[in-house]
């Protein structure tokens, strides 16, 4: 039984979420004390509820502390079954997080899977679908497996409402090899709004085309008819030769449309200027992928304390070694082996 502390690193949810899933993956039962003692909200949420819920029935596992607001916890699969699966938050809480928690997992199943998540897809502090679709899975397909993803209907908070289906076809997990972005084919930037004036998205695209220097076809405002509002999400795509990634930020009550647009470019500049093919937030995500596949290597920009919380939690499961060197200024070559 592994014993875990979740303060530790970043003290978020992200501890709970990789611990889940590599315990799914090597059958590793763990408990796990002071969860999420870093937040302002300490214990289980709704979306970490549920997270721990998907998991329970991907991994037929063996739970205690189960329940909102709880700080312990203890998780122990019994059998990794692939499956049709539908999990709800319940909430505006991240329902991409959900995904996160199970998928490592469904790619060591014995047969293809099919997810029906609902609840928020469009999160603070969260993946968001389209990063998902246009900059995760594209990589993690390169790898073997097979995972498409559809929006049926994006979720903000604090309404939620959102809906997404998942289809996975399980490979083993082959090391990638990321350390060129190459050549830059295409920036856009999209402002979506659902229920609020459809000038904030204007005005942040305004924003983020001053400091990017985009062109008016490379701008697009959107209102969003299906969505569960109010929400506003503005992203900037960067498609490379390489890979995708993509930005986002989203509109806050009191916070003006032009603050969220610098904010954003900001972000991507900091990438742009720095010539890697993987940014800050990718980056973390990248690290479990690379360490269940026994091998790989990416150049990022300098780890931040999501990436670090990672190394951290993934230690307790994996004997895989991750050394991190610097290359240049905020530049970094990061090699995993198994």
């Amino acid at each position: 039984m592994v014993r875990i502390d979740g303060s530790q690193g970043e003290g978020g949810g992200q501890v709970l979420r990789t611990a889940l899933a590599l315990s799914l993956v090597t059958g590793t039962p763990f408990e796990m004390v002071n969860v999420r003692a870093g937040r302002a909200k300490p214990g289980l949420l709704r979306q970490h509820l549920t997270a721990l819920k998907a998991a329970e029935a991907v991994g037929a596992a063996e739970v205690t502390g189960a329940e909102l607001g709880s700080k312990r916890l203890s998780f122990h699969p019994r059998a990794l079954t692939a499956g049709n699966y539908h999990f709800a938050v319940g909430s505006a809480g991240s329902a991409t997080l959900v995904l996160q928690t199970v998928l490592p997992a469904l790619l060591h199943a014995e047969g293809p899977s099919t997810l029906m998540l609902e609840g928020g897809t469009h999160n603070p502090a969260a993946p968001p679908f389209d990063f998902l679709e246009k900059t995760y899975l594209p990589l993690l397909n390169r790898m073997g497996p097979r995972v498409e993803v559809v929006l049926d209907r994006p979720g903000f908070y604090p309404a939620g409402g959102g809906k997404f289906r998942v289809n996975i076809q399980p490979a083993k997990l082959q090391p990638l090899t990321l350390l060129e972005r190459g050549r830059v084919l295409r920036r856009e930037a999209v402002a979506q709004v659902a229920a609020i004036p459809f000038d904030v998205a204007r005005r942040e695209l305004e924003a983020v085309a001053g400091v990017l220097k985009l062109r008016e076809d490379q701008q697009r405002p959107e209102e969003l008819k299906r969505a569960f509002g109010p929400g506003n999400v503005l992203r900037v795509e960067v498609e490379s030769e390489h890979v995708t990634e993509v930005f986002t930020g989203f509109g806050e009550r009191g916070k003006r449309a032009e603050m969220v647009g610098e904010e954003v470019a900001a972000e991507v500049k900091r990438y742009l200027d720095a010539e890697v093919p993987v940014g800050e937030h990718l980056c973390d995500q990248l690290l479990l992928l690379l360490a269940l596949a026994k091998g790989g290597s990416f150049r990022t920009l300098a780890l931040d304390g999501h990436a670090h919380t990672q190394r951290e939690t993934m230690a307790h499961f994996l004997d895989a070694k991750v050394e991190v060197r610097e290359v240049a200024r905020d530049v970094c070559e990061v090699t995993v082996r198994g």
